[in-house]
């Protein structure tokens, strides 16, 4: 791997080149696991026309949620207590002759943007903007590799949840349950706090579980994903608890299983974001559910669980090949609960088989 880091890291510098900057410093914490292999709490990493260095206050320890390290890259912790890594990397910069050093400006906050300035007056500070994030948008396939993995840990976690009694716990203790068993089968850690919604409060995205508990005849929506080696992928599932769905389950269940089956199948090298998008809300809106839908119907995936792309209506942009991506289209009934559908797949050409899936769940409707 470390020549995969050194040849991220080579792009990165051939892209500050042509853009005026000898050195750029890297403080979001994505970007700096993915171009060093590990990012330890707060680390900061410049990337300088003769050096790499990551900045730390602290000795990476090698553990699984920091990362393993480019061995190749030179590691500077920092001794003085309360030291800034990105303002030592500043530092460096100048010590080296550069002028210019290139920042990422939507990271940066105010007070440390000024102190970067506070140690290098001279410096001209520019704005590398989404550079790495674009870098990261396709995924060679050990990156993949790690997503599949996740998806493998997630499907592991739901469907031993499945084979337990559900009726009388509440959301919160599921929710705990399921991040629990991640870990057991080998993340290393949630991807994202996991959301278990019931009766009422299924089909919300992104809800936060309560201490309501499960009841017959209810929705259960879950949606969930593990952490694995950093990669972090995302599945979303709706059941019926104790008994044979309500016909206007059923209803609203296919509605939601055509939407999403029809946001998957527009992954295509090529679609624009948009269009993916449209695939599957048109057919929530023309059911009449248009007003009550998520801004977006998917996101990208990887070293942070939302990323670009966004599938939204107004998102620019075409998919490429080896882009992991979300499809989770959904319909919350106010009072009544709703459905969520959720599923990681990696954009692959029709020569290839197409969209790759990665959580393999089953998606039928089931009375738990």
């Amino acid at each position: 791997m470390s020549d995969v880091y050194a040849s991220r890291r080579a792009l990165l510098r051939d892209q500050c080149a042509a853009a005026g900057s000898a050195s750029a410093l890297i403080t979001r914490p994505a970007n700096v696991r993915y171009l060093a292999g590990a990012c330890p709490a707060g680390a900061a990493l410049l990337v300088g026309p003769a050096e790499d260095v990551l900045f730390a206050t602290d000795t990476p320890t090698g553990e699984p949620e920091e990362g393993r390290l480019d061995e190749h890259l030179r590691v500077a912790v920092l001794t003085t207590p309360g030291g800034d890594p990105a303002v030592a990397g500043a530092d460096l910069a100048v010590t080296g002759g550069a002028d210019s050093l290139a920042v990422e400006e939507h990271h940066l906050t105010v007070a440390r943007h000024r102190a970067l300035h506070s140690v290098a007056p001279r410096l001209r500070l520019a704005d590398l903007g989404l550079s790495v994030e674009q870098q990261r948008l396709v995924k060679d396939e050990e990156e993949i590799a790690c997503l599949r993995i996740a998806a493998e840990i997630s499907d592991q976690a739901l469907g031993e949840l499945l084979e337990s009694i559900l009726v009388g716990r509440t959301e919160r203790h599921l929710a705990l349950e399921l991040e629990r068993r991640l870990v057991d089968h080998g993340a290393d850690g949630p991807a994202f706090p996991t959301s278990v919604g019931t009766g009422p409060h299924s089909g919300r995205s992104r809800h936060r579980p309560t201490d309501r508990r499960v009841e017959e005849g209810d929705f259960l929506s879950v949606c969930l994903g593990a952490n694995y080696r950093g990669y972090r992928c995302e599945i979303g599932r709706t059941f019926v608890i104790g008994t044979t769905p309500a016909d206007w389950q059923i209803e609203l269940y296919d509605l939601v299983f055509a939407a999403q089956r029809a946001g998957r199948e527009a992954l295509v090298p090529g679609a624009p974001y948009r269009a993916v998008d449209h695939a599957a809300r048109s057919i929530l809106d023309s059911a009449g559910h248009g007003e009550a839908l998520s801004p977006w119907t998917g996101h990208g995936v990887g070293l942070e669980i939302d990323e670009d792309p966004q599938l939204a209506p107004t998102a620019m942009g075409k998919l490429d090949a080896c882009v992991p991506v979300t499809v989770e289209p959904g319909v919350h009934l106010p009072g009544r609960g709703g459905v969520r559908i959720d599923d990681t797949l990696v954009v692959r050409p029709e020569a290839d088989g197409g969209p790759e899936l990665l959580t393999i769940t089953t998606k039928e409707l089931l009375a738990l």
